[in-house]
């Protein structure tokens, strides 16, 4: 995943005298919501990134439910598309007046939440995040699975294969621009990330490898000037911005950006395992395609 910006914690409510009254229920019925072979036919996603592999895959009113975090354009590449789907906040309460069959998380969906809805007798998938995108080629094969609908998901994976050769096709080059991603709080992804994969895939080299950097962590803002990378990515700093996001403008990174390329990039396209990552591939070969 990319770094800090795409993660989201959903807060999980107090149990309602409602709510408590249907896990009493729930205790005296052992039986699974999802049961045999067949496709599950009310489906709810509470984390950004299955919001969006069911989106694109889910057949005309499986998915009944999207998280509140699919509707934001920074942080969503399919917000427009969620505007169509019934939006939840991640209670147990509201999922479970929706009667899901199953349910979509994360494996840092807050653990509660999830533990009671399986308590509920409810199903619930929790996907990891994708570090690379062999792992966006396996959830999004697994997701295809559980919504039975494998062909889409053969479909979608073949499309993506082909556009992706494309654009590596036009990253080969002679040279290898080095670069690095520069987010809120100093923070940087290394090569065990998907925005690492997306940079490589590009034709650039992420010079935060050199540091020895394998997931996400921050780079002390002193040794990102001496590094001189030739490229800066920035992450593009939300409304209403912390003070973790003012190392952005920092006077340091204005002088350092005036003999770099820069690039200031939304986290939509980078933060989930989807064929969206596409988007921020084709914007960093063009841009490696205008340098010198």
């Amino acid at each position: 995943m990319a770094p800090r910006t795409g993660r989201y914690i959903l807060a999980f409510p107090a149990v309602s005298r409602r709510l408590g009254a249907a896990l009493i229920g729930a205790a005296l019925w052992a039986g699974p919501v999802v049961a045999g072979d067949h496709p599950p036919m009310r489906v709810v996603s509470v984390n950004l990134c299955t919001d969006q592999m069911a989106m694109l895959l889910a057949a005309p009113g499986q998915l009944l439910s999207v998280s509140h975090i699919a509707l934001d354009p920074l942080a969503s590449a399919m917000a427009k598309t969620a505007r169509a789907y019934h939006i939840n906040h991640g209670q147990a309460e509201e999922i479970f007046r929706l009667a899901p069959d199953l349910v979509l998380a994360g494996t840092y969906t807050n653990a509660n939440t999830i533990a009671l809805l399986r308590r509920l007798g409810i199903t619930v998938v929790q996907f990891a995040p994708e570090q690379s995108f062999d792992d966006l080629r396996a959830n999004l094969t697994e997701m295809g699975k559980l919504l039975g609908r494998e062909p889409e998901a053969d479909a979608l994976l073949a499309r993506f294969e082909r556009d992706l050769a494309a654009l590596r096709a036009r990253g080969d080059a002679d040279r290898t621009p080095t670069a690095l991603l520069h987010y809120a709080d100093n923070f940087t992804a290394g090569d065990r990330s998907l925005a690492h994969e997306i940079l490589t895939h590009a034709g650039f080299a992420n010079i935060a490898v050199e540091m020895g950097l394998g997931e996400t962590g921050a780079i002390a803002l002193e040794q990102l000037v001496m590094l001189a990378p030739e490229v800066v990515i920035s992450g593009r700093a939300y409304p209403g911005a912390s003070r973790a996001e003012e190392v952005l403008h920092h006077p340091a990174m204005r002088a350092l950006t005036r003999g770099s390329q820069t690039a200031s990039l939304t986290s939509a396209e980078w933060v989930c395992g989807t064929p969206h990552v596409l988007g921020a591939v084709a914007r960093l070969v063009a841009l490696r395609e205008s340098m010198p």
